[in-house]
């Protein structure tokens, strides 16, 4: 990336969040789960996500939406067992 770019590019926040897809195993939000019920409250469900905030360069809104959705699919996220949400503003 060149000195140039910086001066044409915005930067953005992501808050993306990625967790288990359906039918697959999540031993954590079980514990939690039977914890919750143990201390009497009436929980039917309890699954875990992990949450990335990062700060990224793009010349628009779609171009940093299409970055974001790259990074999930190279690497913050497992495709096959993992689904994934991402929010997007531009900081100022």
């Amino acid at each position: 990336m060149s000195t140039g770019d910086f001066m044409t590019n915005k930067l953005y926040h992501a808050k993306i969040e990625v967790g288990l897809k359906p039918g697959y195993m999540d031993p954590e939000g079980e514990t939690a789960r039977k914890a919750l019920l143990d201390l009497m409250y009436k929980v039917r469900r309890v699954g875990t996500a992990r949450i990335y905030e990062v700060d990224l360069q793009a010349s628009s809104l779609e171009d940093a939406k299409k970055k974001v959705d790259e990074m999930c699919r190279k690497l913050l996220a497992n495709p096959v067992k993992d689904d994934y949400t991402f929010e997007i503003r531009e900081m100022k």
